[in-house]
């Protein structure tokens, strides 16, 4: 019968607190449920033979790590709210002669029962929604539906064993807690609020400072690869700034408020401010949560909805063509035979080419300043020895009878007369381009575009295109950057792209008919050049499930940061309520009215939990320029299609966010108003 008694007692325990261990429970049903999911999809094989389905795949166990982390940190983080409470019960067990090695054994029984239940619902339903989760990712993909059921083994063992070790951390740390507490200590545990933490200017001051750094670069970078160098510090300013700001700021702005006598001294503002001063250093540290994990789900679904919707685009921008063909060579005999043997393999295959585009190119890089090119080695390699992509700007040389022949227009040039066209962003602002080893080249005009190939969009530098007179004045290019980067030099080639009449499975079909051709031109001709082939139909699938799996991540992440957001929310209100519930007592019992309870609650939790939601907005107004910049990364340049989805994701948020306000507000003010204080 003894050995019967912790269990039951735990058993007691939950269900007396069911009000907190019910939505903790759910949680981590629902972070087992995700993490089997993850590995369900990254380890089943149907998903693996799709095309695309490997690189999505690896999106995957890129998420699914991230997820582990932080569903350790989020778990053990809620958990304290659980061991808040029981505090109290444990510290009556410890007065009325149980021992604490007792108290740890019903602790243990608790974690054993709670384990149970999370990876029962969690498999559970794992496995029950696995194929709905397979076949949108068919679906994502485009490949074939089967029908067939799996469970794969792998992924339950996996998800299991990480959720042992969770709560195994977990339990430690509640352990760790009781032994370290004495009775009167834990008797007060659930009850006790924190000591009112004195206003630190200082500290609300280097936030506020960490923010406005953060802010400056994301509004002045312009270079997409310096949005990327910089963005994780701008991330870390902004996460640690919102801390400051909640943590110490809050308590600086209470301060400001209780000295405007006219604003402190009523009713619905007396009690809520007051309320807010005591407990401000743990209230400020769960708001910040909450706005940064708004923050990150806000960034997340808008950034990877736009990256899914645009993701054809992207491919376009990158293969303008069905097929292209880049032959690295300016041997004319050489490249008719290539030319020739395309159109061998095109007529043998019986389809039609369209839209043929064929020019002779030359791309190299360098750093402008002003109007001058710098083309030496040892300016655009950083100190870490790896090449400093944000200084450079690729070259792309064209000679204007290929211009002429591609856009149908007949421009004119002079000796040393070039014409210019400025990719992504900017506009070059002087008349004339000085590249290091080439004389000075006059800018008769700047042109608004060009046709692009996949190899100038494929690079992540912006680039500018310069139309030369001739050949030789693009050859002269090719010795000016093969004197400053020798080996590292790159060399001119021949774009030939065209679309075909067909679907992707004729597509193929060419390339492999083209590739066999070109492979017999490049026997007879070894030493005349390189050549390479590519195809859309086949890039595709690669495409797909890099933006596929973005997506699903994005989806599936910013679902749990909701969730997470959710639950901090909630308890926050529960344990604050029953923190006040006495304090409202007492003011009830000198005359104050449910009615103006419910008024001074308002004021609280307007003041409060409105502030995240605001910051929120805050962070993803000055970071869409950021956004948008590291979206151009992956071939995005729709800025209103991102502002549209942007604040289209703020706006369901936010009724989201007062859908759950009211809720859990509700819940706050049954407990103070009832006066509850278990």
């Amino acid at each position: 019968m003894k050995k019967n008694i912790y269990p039951k007692l735990a058993i007691t325990g939950m269900i007396k607190n069911s009000r907190t261990y019910v939505p903790y429970l759910m949680t981590c049903i629902c972070m087992v449920f995700v993490n089997y999911l993850f590995r369900f999809l990254q380890m089943n094989k149907r998903v693996t033979r799709l095309r695309g389905g490997a690189t999505l795949q690896s999106m995957l166990l890129f998420g699914s790590e991230i997820f582990c982390i932080f569903a350790l940190i989020f778990l053990f983080y809620t958990n304290s709210f659980l061991i808040r409470r029981r505090k109290r019960e444990f510290g009556l067990y410890n007065i009325l002669g149980m021992g604490k090695w007792n108290i740890v054994r019903i602790l243990i029984w608790e974690s054993i029962f709670m384990l149970l239940i999370s990876l029962g619902g969690g498999l559970g339903l794992g496995i029950l929604f696995s194929k709905l989760g397979e076949l949108c990712i068919v679906k994502v993909l485009g490949g074939t539906i089967s029908y067939a059921f799996s469970v794969e083994g792998a992924a339950v063992s996996s998800t299991v064993t990480l959720f042992v070790i969770i709560f195994a951390v977990i339990l430690l740390n509640s352990l760790r807690q009781i032994r370290m507490a004495n009775p009167i200590e834990l008797l007060h545990g659930g009850v006790q609020g924190e000591k009112p933490p004195k206003g630190n200017w200082f500290v609300a001051l280097a936030g506020l400072v960490m923010l406005g750094i953060a802010y400056y670069l994301a509004v002045t970078i312009q270079n997409p690869v310096k949005a990327l160098e910089t963005f994780f510090l701008a991330v870390l300013l902004v996460i640690i700034a919102t801390y400051l700001l909640f943590i110490a700021g809050s308590v600086v702005f209470c301060r400001i408020l209780k000295k405007n006598r006219h604003y402190y001294y009523q009713a619905k503002h007396f009690v809520s401010v007051s309320a807010m001063m005591y407990r401000m250093k743990r209230n400020g540290a769960g708001l910040a949560s909450i706005c940064v994990l708004s923050t990150m789900v806000l960034v997340m679904v808008s950034a990877t909805i736009c990256l899914y919707s645009g993701k054809e685009q992207a491919l376009r921008r990158q293969y303008p063509r069905d097929i292209q063909v880049t032959v690295r060579s300016l041997d004319e005999t050489y490249l008719n035979e290539i030319h020739g043997a395309v159109s061998q393999a095109e007529k043998e295959s019986g389809i039609t080419e369209k839209n043929r585009s064929q020019y002779h190119c030359l791309t190299f890089g360098g750093i402008i300043d002003e109007d001058q090119v710098t083309l030496s080695i040892d300016n655009i390699v950083a100190a870490s020895g790896m090449v400093d992509y944000g200084k450079i700007t690729e070259l792309v040389f064209v000679p204007l009878e290929d211009y002429n022949a591609l856009t149908g227009k007949e421009e004119t040039l002079k000796s040393g007369e070039v014409l210019l066209c400025c990719t992504r962003e900017g506009k070059y602002n002087y008349d004339t381009i000085s590249i290091e080893g080439m004389e000075k080249l006059q800018i008769k005009a700047q042109v608004p575009e060009f046709v692009s190939n996949g190899e100038v969009s494929a690079v992540i530098m912006s680039a500018i295109y310069i139309v030369v007179p001739d050949l030789g004045t693009l050859e002269k290019a090719d010795a000016a950057q093969k004197q400053a980067y020798g080996e590292n030099a790159s060399e001119p080639y021949e774009y030939y792209g065209l679309d075909l009449d067909g679907g992707d499975d004729q597509q193929l079909a060419v390339t492999d008919r083209i590739l066999e051709k070109l492979g017999g031109v490049a026997e007879q001709n070894p030493e005349s050049g390189t050549y390479s082939v590519s195809c859309i139909a086949n890039e595709r699938a690669y495409f797909y499930g890099m933006y596929g799996g973005i997506f699903v991540l994005g989806i599936i992440l910013g679902s749990v940061f909701i969730v997470a957001a959710v639950l901090i929310m909630y308890y926050k209100q529960v344990t604050e309520g029953y923190e006040d519930c006495g304090r409202f007592e007492v003011m009830q019992k000198v005359g104050m009215t449910k009615k103006e309870i419910r008024i001074s609650i308002n004021s609280q939790m307007l003041t409060v939990f409105f502030a995240p939601l605001l910051m929120a907005g805050l962070h993803l107004g000055f970071a869409f320029p950021f956004v948008y910049r590291l979206l151009m990364l992956f071939g995005l340049y729709d800025r209103l299609f991102l502002l549209e989805v942007t604040g289209a994701c703020y706006l369901v948020f936010a009724l989201f966010y007062v859908v759950v306000y009211g809720i859990t507000s509700r819940a706050y003010y049954r407990i103070v108003s009832a006066g509850e204080n278990r």
